[in-house]
């Protein structure tokens, strides 16, 4: 009985032996530890864009995978497939979308493959060290868009059809019939002993003041970005504009109380110090004391300015101290009031509901758009102009509504 028992202890080890000996040989001959991590990515991502990434080994197994640990301001794909190269080694293109500003680290990477059999699964960390700056949205600054269109519209046709019909002299030049008779300077024509006429052209050096709401409201996101960050987009492209146009720019940020103010200032210096500035600004979750930072603002802008305000609100109720201030700021200075429209709201409505929870729903959407229109027309009838747009629309609204009240010169 003792030897029949041995027998069988033995014959129940072997199994186990030959899995050994399996395992064994599986790691053997699939154990090849990569080398050589390299890593390609731009200096800087726009906010709202997406950018390929670029990994890189020199030698690795067959069928590598790896997964990123992404942090809060970036967004991509769980899963990264390398491929082998004509060169021999293993490379992976990565798109990731930039959600936040800041300077976001990627520490480590985790491969992972199979053995060869199958039976074993290999999961090694990588340093990585990798670090990803996300700034403001520049894009229509950098391709000449905006300068283009500002150009045009102030220094080309348009100020031709003007001249005479501006604030600020241009020039002298000899009378011509069909020219205005008010324009003849019958001063200077009386020492020449001929007629000349002044010609007169919008004023430039205008102050224009970017005030950026930062509170817990602009975090709601917007087609994948907060408020806040279509609000610094529009900002730097409306603050480009101001400066091809011959306009003195400053920029102002509050939420709970003021926070920055920066009084306006000439040209691309002042456009370069608002980016930088922009950059750094913190998303926060404070509610927005409007009383005190528009009274504020009011206080440090003694000169009558256009004062780009952008900020959101939630209701009538809540909006009332915004438009009490809003009002008293707008009985001194010319005022461009920016609310950035929720698209998918207004998709929610569009749509039919498929039981009593989603008319309840669209019934809430329709009173929230429509407490929102009544807010804008009490603004309206203040004098204040609108800008109410979606976020893919702000910006050439906020542009177009700026070169108008150049045009008009209503600062």
């Amino acid at each position: 009985m003792i030897v029949a028992s041995t027998a069988l202890r033995d014959l129940a080890i072997l199994p186990w032996l030959l899995l050994g000996l399996l395992i064994a040989f599986d790691m053997a001959t699939s154990l090849r530890r990569p080398r050589y991590l390299s890593f390609e990515a731009p200096p800087e991502i726009f906010v709202g864009e997406t950018v390929l990434l670029r990994l890189g080994l020199e030698s690795a197994p067959a069928e590598l995978h790896a997964k990123l640990e992404w942090p809060e301001g970036l967004s991509g794909k769980h899963d990264i497939a390398f491929y082998q190269g004509e060169n021999g080694g293993f490379s992976a293109s990565v798109p990731v979308r930039a959600v936040r500003r800041g300077v976001w680290r990627l520490e480590h990477l985790w491969l992972f493959w199979e053995s060869r059999l199958r039976l074993l699964e290999f999961v090694p960390r990588l340093d990585l060290g990798a670090e990803l700056r996300v700034v403001p949205n520049i894009r229509q600054v950098q391709s000449g868009e905006i300068t283009t269109t500002v150009m045009s519209t102030l220094y080309g046709v348009k100020e031709n059809r003007a001249l005479g019909e501006g604030s600020e002299f241009h020039q002298l030049r000899d009378f011509v019939p069909g020219m205005d008779i008010k324009s003849i300077d019958w001063k200077r024509s009386a020492r020449r002993r001929s007629l000349v006429a002044k010609e007169l052209r919008a004023e430039r050096n205008h102050h224009v003041i970017i005030a950026l709401d930062n509170g817990y409201l602009m975090r709601e996101e917007i087609g994948g970005l907060p408020k806040i960050d279509h609000a610094v987009t529009a900002g730097l492209a409306t603050a480009w504009a101001a400066a091809i146009g011959g306009d003195l720019v400053g920029y102002y940020s509050y939420d709970v109380r003021p926070r920055t103010f920066s009084a306006p200032a000439p040209g691309r210096t002042a456009f370069a110090r608002l980016r930088n500035w922009t950059a750094e600004l913190n998303y926060v979750s404070r509610e927005t004391n409007h009383t005190l930072a528009l009274t504020e603002l009011n206080a440090r802008t003694p000169k009558r300015s256009l004062i780009i305000v952008f900020t959101d609100f939630i209701d009538t109720t809540s909006a009332e101290l915004l438009i009490e201030n809003i009002g008293i700021l707008a009985k001194r200075h010319l005022l461009i009031f920016v609310a950035i429209r929720d698209p998918d709201l207004e998709t929610l409505i569009e749509t039919a509901p498929d039981n009593l929870e989603g008319a309840a729903t669209i019934v809430a959407a329709n009173q929230s758009i429509n407490e929102r229109r009544l807010v804008l027309e009490r603004l309206a009838r203040m004098g204040v102009t609108i800008v109410d747009a979606k976020p893919n629309a702000v910006t050439a609204r906020l542009i177009s509504t700026y070169l108008e009240i150049k045009a008009r010169e209503m600062i």
